[in-house]
């Protein structure tokens, strides 16, 4: 491996916008903003949606009804019998 050529991987936090959810994890991403927490500094990553606003890991998921789609969809241009 040469040396000098990879990014710098360390501690940053990651910030969920929707609903103000902070969290300490590692990254190679750069960041101009920063944010004391804990007493230390640390850069900022702001994330528009993480496990805390998912609608999968929140259970608010929606399910499309696909079998009634299907049967409309024979209603209306499936064949007709004589």
């Amino acid at each position: 491996m040469k040396k000098g050529i990879h990014p710098e991987y360390r501690e940053v936090v990651f910030k969920d916008i929707s609903c103000d959810y902070t969290f300490i994890g590692k990254s190679t991403m750069k960041s101009r903003e920063t944010i004391a927490l804990d007493g230390k500094e640390y850069p900022l990553i702001k994330l528009d949606i993480s496990s805390r606003s998912h609608p999968f890991f929140t259970g608010k998921q929606k399910f499309v009804d696909t079998a009634g789609r299907v049967d409309k969809f024979f209603a209306r241009y499936g064949k007709k019998e004589a």
